[in-house]
C-alpha cells in the first residue's frame, strides 16, 4: 500500500487555494447560466412575425408544436 505524497506542505495554503478555486468556479458557472438566459429570453426579430418580437424559447416552442401536427398529420393520413 502506498501513500500518495501530500502535494502542499501548508494545509492552511492548501486550503486557501481549493476555496479560491471554488470561487472561480462559481463565478464561471454565473457568468455562463447568465449568457444563456440572456440568449433565451431576449426578444429577437423574426421573419415569421417581423411585427412582434420573440423569444428564442418561443420560436422553438413553435417549431416543436408545428412538426408535432405534421407528423401526427402524417400519422393519422390512411395506410
Amino acid at each position: 500500500m502506498t501513500v500518495s505524497p501530500r502535494r502542499c506542505s501548508n494545509s492552511h495554503a492548501c486550503t486557501r487555494s481549493n476555496v479560491r478555486q471554488g470561487g472561480q468556479a462559481a463565478t464561471e458557472y454565473l457568468v455562463v447560466c447568465a449568457a444563456l438566459a440572456f440568449i433565451l429570453f431576449y426578444p429577437i426579430q423574426d421573419s415569421v412575425s417581423p411585427d412582434k418580437a420573440r423569444t428564442t424559447v418561443q420560436i422553438v416552442l413553435q417549431a416543436f408544436q408545428s412538426a408535432y401536427q405534421n407528423i401526427s398529420y402524417a400519422i393519422s393520413l390512411p395506410g
